[in-house]
């Protein structure tokens, strides 16, 4: 860049020379061209500024040429080797193998999870049978005060009655009571005989604390009398706290975890409808037992999945510096590629050529790397048992992994039959986005017609969510026939509408909305299609490519041995990169 400042700076004085000199007289005018004609080349530009002009030109052809190059041909062009390419396929490989014996690891605890809510719900729900808590519901006061009791003595007879090895939490020396609580409205009288009633809303809550072992029987641990107010009652709520530690994954080598259970046991009457709905559910805190030993089988080494880890964050950091910098030197390109067609054109580049330096295939394998880094580092958080975010870790790693697996498209996109499906997603992608748009629209207006009208009389339409899942189910062609049938026909006006309803959405968005959307997609691909066998370059960017005619074998593209290795981190030093192109385009 020096070089060709003062290389410009000298041009200018020649030129000031000659002007100088041709205005002293008619005598001086033929000398005077002569000097002009041998120094200004045929555009009336100096000669050596011209000819420095177009070295630039060609030298900046020929960077964006082998910056858009596949590994093979950037080998081929330069002879460096594709670590990029070879650092994706092993990494791809050990993130699926930690993705793997994650996910078998997992899987063990959201097992041992359902099962102990399985066996919660069949200790201490009284005729309790599995699949049917959809339906446990009670209608009778006596019913209610039975399941109470129930309840309380199950809990204090658990280490008699549980297979598993649940026990009370100690707090102090002494065990964890069970809480029952009721909540209900303060005051009120309510009388449905004559439509009158006078009503608080002010929810009052009362609650016990029962302790295990201690009493002999559930009305003993009760206060007498025991009543509750059911014309006021808005809920029943039972909670206690068990432990248990998941022996299972012994047996896989990996030292078990100890479980806290906050087991919730609700009775729900807020509907006042003469139906109290009964569900139990439990929630889990898995934390490090304080004290363990494991003997007859030799425990996996937790260092030598520790050091995996960590070599998987090391190859990620690898890949995401090196993305990194490839994402930077397109910018740069991209910024001299700009100013280049400023000086040139006279206008601004347009977006989307600009666009064609920023690699989003880069930018993925640089979010995937993010993920997989976090995910990594709580991997070894849970592994060391210094945390125990099962969730959180999974939604990192699987992320990743599945960003991971996407990016291998990029590289088969390099074979031009795989190339064409990749050029029609990205090119139809903003149509898509604008369709979906459209579409959503209308889909949006069906939902909250369907939730308002058809909600009341039919289970699919009760809230937003079974509304939204329904006509989504419908729009794929599942689960037609039910969806008219289970209509109610409690209302010829509603059941008419349904049906108008239902018609009108199916034909809509199954025979019009998505053929338009095949059509879309469908377009795209045939216009691709034609511009590949074509040839032909469809915008400036490309057009200004298409002048280079040098293949990446030609050797132009190939540089000394020695800036190679001073070359190596270029982005950082802009004086070895400007020798470095000067070798290019001599070559």
């Amino acid at each position: 860049m020096v070089d060709e400042h003062h290389d410009d700076k000298l041009s200018n004085r020649e030129m000031l020379f000659i002007i100088q000199h041709s205005s002293h007289g008619s005598s001086d005018m033929e000398e005077s061209s002569d000097m002009y004609s041998s120094v200004c080349g045929t555009n009336g530009l100096p000669a050596s500024w011209e000819n420095l002009d177009r070295e630039n030109v060609e030298n900046l052809r020929r960077k964006i040429k082998y910056y858009f190059m596949n590994p093979c041909e950037k080998y081929q062009a330069r002879g460096r080797k594709p670590w990029k390419l070879i650092l994706q396929v092993i990494k791809i490989a050990i993130i699926t193998v930690q993705l793997v014996s994650f996910g078998l690891s997992n899987q063990m605890v959201v097992t041992f999870k359902e099962e102990n809510l399985m066996t919660f719900k069949n200790l201490f729900l009284k005729d309790y049978v599995d699949g049917g808590m959809a339906t446990y519901s009670l209608y009778k006061q006596t019913d209610v005060y039975d399941h109470i009791y129930f309840v309380i003595e199950q809990y204090g007879r658990l280490r008699n009655i549980s297979v598993g090895n649940h026990e009370y939490e100690m707090n102090g020396g002494m065990y964890t009571p069970m809480s029952l609580c009721q909540a209900y409205y303060s005051n009120g009288t309510i009388y449905p005989g004559n439509e009158t009633f006078e009503v608080d809303a002010t929810v009052e809550t009362d609650c016990l604390q029962i302790y295990p072992m201690s009493h002999q029987s559930a009305r003993d641990a009760l206060p007498v009398p025991f009543e509750l107010p059911f014309k006021r009652l808005l809920s029943v709520t039972i909670t206690f706290l068990l432990k248990a530690i998941n022996l299972q994954t012994v047996r896989h080598r990996e030292l078990p975890d100890c479980y806290d259970f906050n087991v919730t046991i609700f009775f729900n009457n807020q509907a006042h409808s003469g139906r109290i709905k009964v569900d139990l559910d439990n929630d889990v805190e898995i934390n490090e037992c304080r004290d363990w030993k494991v003997t007859g089988v030799y425990a996996r080494s937790i260092v030598q999945t520790v050091l995996f880890d960590c070599f998987i964050i090391i190859m990620c950091v690898i890949s995401l510096t090196l993305c990194t910098r490839s994402v930077l030197n397109g910018l740069q390109l991209q910024f001299e590629y700009t100013i280049y067609y400023r000086n040139h054109k006279g206008k601004d580049v347009s977006w989307s050529d600009r666009l064609e330096f920023l690699n989003g295939w880069y930018l993925m394998i640089i979010f995937s790397d993010t993920l997989t880094i976090i995910g990594s580092v709580l991997k070894i958080e849970i592994q060391t048992k210094a945390l125990t975010s099962y969730d959180v870790c999974s939604i990192f790693l699987g992320t990743g992994t599945m960003f991971v697996w996407i990016g291998v498209i990029r590289y088969m996109g390099y074979f031009k039959k795989y190339n064409t499906l990749i050029l029609t997603l990205r090119a139809a992608f903003p149509n898509v986005i604008r369709f979906i748009c459209c579409a959503g629209i209308i889909y949006l207006s069906y939902c909250f017609c369907g939730w308002i009208v058809l909600g009341p009389y039919h289970e699919k339409f009760r809230t937003l969510n079974t509304v939204s899942e329904c006509l989504f189910s419908l729009i794929n062609g599942d689960d037609m026939y039910p969806t008219f049938k289970n209509m109610q026909h409690k209302s010829r006006l509603i059941w008419i509408f349904s049906r108008v309803y239902l018609y009108t959405f199916v034909s809509l968005f199954i025979y019009m909305i998505l053929s338009l959307f095949i059509t879309l997609i469908t377009n795209t691909y045939d216009t691709i299609k034609q511009q590949q066998e074509s040839g032909d370059p469809t915008s400036e960017l490309q057009w200004f490519l298409s002048e280079c005619k040098d293949q990446p074998k030609s050797g132009v593209y190939r540089i000394k041995d020695n800036t190679k290795s001073g070359c190596f981190f270029n982005c950082c030093r802009p004086r070895c990169k400007e020798h470095e192109e000067r070798m290019t385009s001599e070559a």
